[in-house]
């Protein structure tokens, strides 16, 4: 299975982005757009894992996300790699509990080493973002970058992490296979129904335009 383990912002947080986002896209089909529903921060990307790695992985995380309170985030800006003048990816930054937020996504790669599902890209600084388009090829999005300079979004709780399952295909597809509450004792990891109201339904396969996965 491919997976990743992300931070799905709530739906309120994506209406905002969205309404900074679609005025900029019409104006350049030749990026592939990300689908507003799917939208994540990605703590660490696992890419194939074996369903016995899997089995391993899940308690892991559980543990992981016990030990990190619950922190504050909103999206702001905007920003590319490698750089805006020959983008790859198009993405918005965040703002809020950065540090926080970088100590559970090494708590999260730190449980798939453990677990025998290591990140492939695992040392590298953690950069969070969230992914509004990608490139076919470089290109420059200087106007783009330009356009959402002075986007702010109002802060939102991350209060859950997810394990996701990546279907690619042209319009790939993800699966939530189980969320975890922040800073919860165990006796509370249960009960995820009033918790996960903005996150996606773990039956649920949803599509985007591009890729997704980081």
């Amino acid at each position: 299975m491919r997976l990743f383990v992300a931070v799905l912002p709530p739906a309120a947080a994506r209406d905002e982005l969205e309404a900074a986002a679609a005025p900029l896209r019409p104006a350049r089909p030749d990026l592939r757009w990300t689908s507003h529903d799917v939208w994540h921060i990605t703590l660490a990307f696992l890419g194939e894992v074996e369903d016995v790695a899997t089995g391993r992985l899940m308690p892991r995380l559980e543990r992981a996300a016990r030990r990190h309170a619950s922190l504050r985030l909103s999206f702001a800006g905007g920003a590319a790699f490698p750089g805006a003048a020959r983008a790859r990816v198009l993405w918005t930054g965040l703002r809020g509990d950065h540090r926080a937020l970088a100590g559970l996504a090494a708590s999260v790669a730190a449980a798939a080493r453990r677990a025998g599902a290591p990140p492939p890209d695992e040392g590298r600084r953690f950069q969070p973002h969230l992914t509004l388009a990608r490139c076919r090829a470089p290109a420059d999005v200087r106007p783009l970058v330009a356009a959402l300079t002075g986007f702010v979004g109002t802060p939102w709780t991350v209060s859950l992490i997810h394990l996701i399952r990546s279907h690619p295909g042209p319009r790939p597809t993800y699966e939530a296979l189980a969320s975890w509450p922040l800073g919860l004792p165990e006796t509370a990891a249960d009960d995820m129904e009033s918790l996960s109201s903005d996150a996606p339904a773990s039956e649920c396969r949803r599509s985007a335009d591009g890729r997704g996965q980081r």
